[in-house]
């Protein structure tokens, strides 16, 4: 006979593992299973996010950030530092370590919220009077069963037609996080958040980085007001970037990668590069999941078709996270989990999808909530909008960091916030304020009358606020 439990959650990532910690809370018996594997072939939960996405890439961006700063900056405070070098097995090691704390953290609270943790992949078996058997194909093979299943099974990059990863000279999210060399010359296709942020990481430790993109516009998501400041910081950096491109032919050979396109003009160009890394979006991963096996739906691009609830077709199965529609963003994942296994405990889950905060981790940082300019004006929403500069905020002077600034939505007859915009220092921590002054509804003016810390940098928020009923007090 299978083991037995109440809730068995597929897939150990940002979604998988909250889900099954809450469920355990809420005192269900709870099985999770995870396939991922450390260098000793040990268990590595966490999924994508910890180990080749949110976690090591920030490690690397802050250990480049300190190189940058060291060779370029630290001058201007005074500081002077001969002989710096670069130790790269050092900081690739610094990552590796980092993801490792990470990994371990989550066997802890597994242990710690009594959850019984599967090393291995797992997939339907069959479904028989309301209990779902699952497989988990690990070390030893073994069916373990229960009622409610949720499904967190993340997302894999996504391939260029025609151009494999090999992780070696065509790198995914996967490899362009485990190279140990600094290459001379590094192309990125594609400028999303994932190609923007590894972009960032090898230009400041010494490669030359050309970017391209296929659409006419940078960060098209993003408020292009905000956009256009964070182009024009990246191109002063020294990031090469080509909007409009059209990529043909990739070849490979003993020198590199040689990628042929044409750019916005019309015009065919070659690009030679040592690297090159493919940063074209993500797909919902079922690989072996084995749907077919109970009828578990899914839509043309693959992703498991849930409601709004994260409900599938079949009674007791949820599907959370990047396997489901909506962003593919850990914290989604995260509040989802939460929700689901609180809708099974019979209470009422909830994930506010107007409030989700996005981040693009580079320097400067980009964050933003709610909806941009762009889209309130194709909605025919009449809105205000204040901006404020980091170049008048006191702290953003001291930190010798004066780049971007904060940009507030509020409707027109309301005044209630509908989306904030932050380029600039520090914006992953500044966007939290925005995101709970959203989720209460609150006004601009709710944000002009709150006493800001002096000096800090969220007073740009606050300045932004006041701007939008045009009295700035700094600027």
């Amino acid at each position: 006979m299978s083991k037995q439990f109440d809730v068995i959650v597929i897939g150990g990532g940002p979604g998988g593992y909250i889900a099954a910690i809450r469920a355990a809370q809420l005192g269900f018996n709870v099985a999770c299973i995870d396939e991922w594997k450390n260098a000793k072939g040990g268990p590595a939960l966490g999924g994508t996010c910890t180990n080749v996405g949110c976690i090591p890439s920030k490690a690397l961006l802050q250990s480049s950030e300190h190189y940058e700063q060291a060779g370029h900056h630290f001058a201007d405070h005074g500081i002077e530092v001969k002989g710096l070098s670069l130790d790269m097995a050092k900081m690739i090691g610094r990552k590796d370590t980092v993801v490792k704390q990470n990994n371990e953290g989550v066997l802890y609270l597994f242990k710690k919220n009594k959850v019984t943790f599967f090393h291995g992949r797992g997939s339907f078996v069959a479904s028989k009077d309301g209990v779902y058997d699952i497989r988990v194909a690990g070390t030893a093979e073994e069916v373990i069963s229960a009622k409610h299943i949720i499904v967190a099974t993340g997302s894999n990059a996504r391939t260029l037609a025609g151009t494999p990863f090999d992780e070696e000279t065509i790198l995914s999210n996967d490899g362009a996080l485990r190279m140990t060399d600094v290459p001379k010359k590094l192309g990125l296709i594609g400028s999303g958040v994932i190609g923007l942020e590894m972009g960032s990481v090898w230009r400041r430790l010494g490669a030359d980085v050309t970017v391209l993109e296929g659409l006419p516009t940078f960060l098209g998501a993003v408020d292009q007001q905000i956009a256009k400041e964070a182009h024009k910081a990246f191109t002063k950096q020294g990031l090469k970037i080509e909007l409009g491109v059209k990529v043909g032919e990739i070849k490979t050979g003993k020198k590199g990668v040689s990628v042929a396109y044409t750019n916005a003009k019309g015009e065919a160009l070659s690009l030679d590069v040592d690297k090159l890394i493919i940063s074209i979006g993500r797909v919902a991963n079922t690989i072996g999941l084995a749907p077919e096996a109970v009828g578990l739906k899914l839509d043309e691009r693959g992703a498991i078709v849930v409601d709004g609830d994260c409900k599938t077709n079949l009674p007791d199965v949820w599907a959370i996270g990047d396997v489901v529609r909506g962003p593919m963003l850990a914290h989604k994942a995260e509040e989802e989990g939460v929700a689901v296994a609180e809708r099974i405990a019979g209470q009422h889950g909830h994930v506010n999808f107007n409030t989700i905060p996005w981040v693009i981790y580079t320097n400067p940082e980009i964050a933003w909530v709610g909806q941009t300019e762009e889209q309130l004006k194709a909605a025919g929403r009449a809105y205000k909008a204040g901006t404020f500069p980091f170049l008048a905020n006191g702290r953003a002077r001291a930190l010798g960091d004066t780049t971007g600034m904060v940009k507030m939505l509020a409707d027109a007859a309301t005044d209630e916030i509908l989306g904030v915009h932050i380029v600039g220092p520090m914006a992953s921590e500044l966007i939290a304020e925005c995101v709970v002054a959203m989720e209460f509804r609150a006004s601009s003016e709710d944000i002009a009358r709150v006493c800001h810390a002096h000096p800090s940098l969220s007073e740009a928020t606050k300045e932004a606020a006041l701007a939008v009923d045009k009295r700035t007090l700094n600027f």
